[in-house]
C-alpha cells in the first residue's frame, strides 16, 4: 500500500514541477522521465496489490487420504501411492472421485503424474487444476506423464518436453533361465551362501519391524545418499511405510536390506520405492532383493513391474531436434559428474525392460529452465539442496 501512495505523491509533485518548468526543454525531458518512472512504480504497486497471496500447501487430512485411497483403487498406476507421504497438496473434484497431487515452488505448480482416479474423471481434474493455477497466478506443470496422456494437456494449450524413459518389466515373460539371467541366478546363490532369507512383511507386520528398518535406512543414508528427497521420490516415514507391504532380507532374524512395495490395483503393476541396505548386507543384496521381488510379483499374478525412470535417456538426435533434446543428449552422454545417467540406464537394461517415454507438460515459452529448477527444488527440498548428495 505504501508503494502505491508514494507513487501518487510522486505524480503530484511532478505535476507542480511541470508548470514551473514547462518552458525549459531540459526540465520537460526531466519531467517526462519522472512521470514515466512514477507510472511504472504505480503499475508495479498495483500488481503487488492485486496478485493473489501465495497458497499454503496443506498436508492432507486423514479424510482426504481415505478418499485418495478410493481414487487410487479406480486406476492401475503405482506412483499415486506417494500421496501417503503427505508432502503434497491434494485437489479433489466435486464428487471426490479423483484428485491431483501437487507441490508449489515459487510460481510453479507441479502436478505429479496424471490426475488419479477413474478415467472419466481425469479431463475434469486437468481443467480444475489449470483453473486453480490461474486463480493464484501460478504456472501449471504436469510432471512425468505418459505419452498416451499428452492429448489431454495439448487440448488446453500446453506443450511438452521429454524427460526420459521408464523401464517396465513384463512379468509374464520374466525368467531366470538363459544367459542374460546368469547374474541374477548368481545373486540368489550368494544370498543363499550368506544365509540371507527373503520375506514379505504385510502391513500389520511392518510396524513391529520399524526400528530395524529405520536402522538400515540410517546406515544407508550415511554411507550412500546423504539426505532424503521427496515429492516424486519416497523418504523414510513410519506412517507411510506402515500402509504397504515391505520386502526384507534377513540374516539370523536381523533385517539387512529392505524395499517397500507398491502393489498396484488389479495386479496390473508392481513397483518398489525405497531400496536400502545396511552394513551387514552382502554385496549382492540389492540385486538379490530386486530379483526376489520380481519372482514374488510374478507368483502373485502381477502383469508389469516398474523399474522407474532413466532420466534424459531415449532422446532422438536429428538435425531438427529441439534445443532441449540436444541439451538432454549432451548431459546424458557427458554428465557423469552430475549424475550417472548412462550407468542407471545400463543397470535397468539388464532386466530386458520395455522402455516407455515420460514427459513434462507446461505452458511453453521461455520459462522451461525456471520450471525445471523449481521441480528439482521440490524434489530436493529447496534450491540449496539440489546439488547436495
Amino acid at each position: 500500500m505504501w508503494l502505491g501512495l508514494f507513487a501518487f505523491k510522486h505524480v503530484e509533485y511532478s505535476q507542480e514541477l511541470w508548470w514551473q518548468f514547462e518552458l525549459h526543454g531540459e526540465a520537460s525531458r526531466f519531467l517526462r522521465a519522472t512521470v514515466g518512472a512514477a507510472v511504472v512504480v504505480i503499475l508495479f504497486g498495483l500488481r503487488l496489490l492485486v496478485r493473489p497471496a501465495p497458497p499454503e500447501v496443506a498436508e492432507p487430512s486423514e479424510g482426504e487420504l481415505e478418499a485418495a485411497t478410493t481414487a487410487i483403487a479406480a486406476q492401475s498406476a503405482t506412483v499415486p501411492f506417494l500421496v501417503y507421504l503427505r508432502d503434497k497438496a491434494l485437489l479433489f473434484d466435486e464428487e471426490r472421485a479423483g484428485f491431483v497431487m501437487y507441490g508449489v515452488q515459487g510460481r510453479t505448480w507441479v502436478a505429479l503424474g496424471d490426475p488419479v482416479g477413474p478415467a472419466a474423471a481425469v479431463p475434469g481434474l486437468v481443467r480444475l487444476f489449470l483453473d486453480r493455477c490461474h486463480d493464484f497466478d501460478g504456472v501449471p506443470v504436469f510432471y512425468e506423464v505418459p505419452k498416451e496422456s499428452l492429448h489431454r494437456y495439448a487440448d488446453h494449450g500446453l506443450t511438452f518436453v521429454k524427460l526420459g524413459e521408464e523401464a517396465r518389466i513384463d512379468l509374464q515373460r520374466f525368467t531366470l533361465e538363459g544367459p542374460h539371467a546368469a547374474k541374477f541366478r548368481q545373486a540368489l546363490r550368494r544370498l543363499e551362501k550368506e544365509h540371507v532369507q527373503f520375506r514379505i512383511l504385510e502391513p500389520p507386520q511392518v510396524a513391529p519391524s520399524m526400528d530395524a528398518l529405520a536402522g538400515v535406512s540410517e546406515q544407508w543414508l550415511t554411507e550412500k545418499a546423504g539426505s532424503e528427497k521427496g515429492f516424486s521420490l519416497g523418504f523414510f516415514d513410519r506412517s507411510y511405510l506402515e500402509r504397504l507391504p515391505v520386502a526384507v532380507l534377513e540374516r539370523e532374524g536381523a533385517v539387512v536390506a529392505f524395499a517397500n512395495l507398491w502393489p498396484g490395483p488389479g495386479r496390473h503393476e508392481l513397483s518398489v520405492d525405497l531400496m536400502r541396505y545396511g552394513a551387514g548386507a552382502p554385496p549382492s543384496a540389492m540385486e538379490g532383493l530386486l530379483v526376489n521381488v520380481l519372482r514374488w510379483g510374478q507368483q502373485q499374478g502381477y502383469r508389469w513391474f516398474s523399474l522407474g525412470m532413466a532420466p534424459l535417456s531415449g532422446f532422438e538426435l536429428s538435425p531438427s531436434a529441439s534445443l532441449w533434446n540436444r541439451l538432454g543428449t549432451f548431459l546424458y552422454e557427458h554428465g557423469e559428474a552430475l549424475y550417472n545417467f548412462q550407468g542407471l540406464r545400463a543397470y535397468k537394461e539388464k532386466f530386458l525392460p520395455v522402455w516407455e517415454p515420460r514427459y513434462l507438460a507446461y505452458p511453453g515459452g521461455l520459462g522451461l529452465p525456471r520450471i525445471l529448477a523449481d521441480v528439482a527444488a521440490l524434489i530436493a527440498g529447496g534450491y540449496r539442496r539440489i546439488f547436495i548428495k
